[in-house]
């Protein structure tokens, strides 16, 4: 996508984005702070949360906000806490990014254990699931909130060995269907992207032999992120992207 985002494009809007230390996470949450948004940083790991909000500090622009959730153990409590979190301290929420995923291990499958296939669907499929569903209210705050799901090429048509991972988009596609047709007639929009081969820690465990310097960098493929953040894309629902 060619779109070219104005620079006040986010002003004033809070947007959530789970995996944000690292990858595009990172990347998106750092564009969406140039352009205005108060950015809360979602992930596990505190210190890489803490690099990317010192980034954005040093932006002089809107102040970012840690939220360390470990996406795999957090409980619906942990959700409805948050909710309440989000809704106390910015009265609405304008965007929320399901960034975070879990590759798993690649493998036959045969030989898939389960609780590497339960690890990736918490991972990649109940956490957003638990997410949207006590976020909606808060979402339902703002004038036009969107929603966005990241999907996979595999989430579209499988292959050998990717197993947990695959289904789990293919899952992930069709919440956000579901949710979209639900709100349909709503002032909220529920998207997918598929972020397509990007240099990546995930991308570099699943294709170790695959040279980095043919990649897009995260901050290469955020066009179709910003799109789906901002107002431009009002009317636009229920939809699956490619960023490449």
């Amino acid at each position: 996508m060619d779109y070219i985002a104005p620079d006040n494009l986010l002003a004033d809007k809070t947007i959530l984005i789970t995996g944000a230390g690292a990858g595009i996470g990172k990347a998106l949450a750092i564009k969406c702070a140039e352009l205005g948004a108060n950015v809360i940083l979602l992930g596990k790991t505190v210190k890489k949360l803490e690099a990317v909000y010192d980034q954005i500090e040093a932006l002089n622009k809107k102040s970012a906000a840690i939220l360390p959730v470990d996406l795999n153990g957090a409980t619906e409590e942990h959700y409805r806490d948050m909710a309440d979190t989000i809704l106390r301290e910015y009265g609405k929420l304008d965007g929320l990014v399901h960034n975070a995923s879990h590759l798993g291990v690649l493998s036959p499958f045969i030989q898939i254990e389960n609780t590497m296939w339960n690890e990736v669907m918490q991972t990649n499929l109940n956490a957003g699931f638990l997410m949207t569903k006590h976020l909606i209210p808060v979402l339902e705050k703002a004038q036009n909130a969107s929603t966005i799901f990241t999907t996979s090429s595999v989430g579209l048509k499988s292959r050998a060995y990717w197993g947990p991972y695959s289904v789990s988009k293919f899952a992930t596609e069709g919440m956000m269907q579901c949710v979209a047709d639900e709100y349909e007639n709503s002032s909220l929009r529920f998207n997918a992207i598929n972020p397509g081969a990007t240099k990546t820690a995930m991308r570099a465990s699943a294709y170790p032999a695959e040279d980095v310097n043919l990649l897009k960098t995260p901050e290469q493929i955020l066009a179709v992120y910003l799109y789906l953040l901002g107002n431009d894309s009002i009317k636009v629902t229920g939809q699956r992207f490619n960023a490449q």
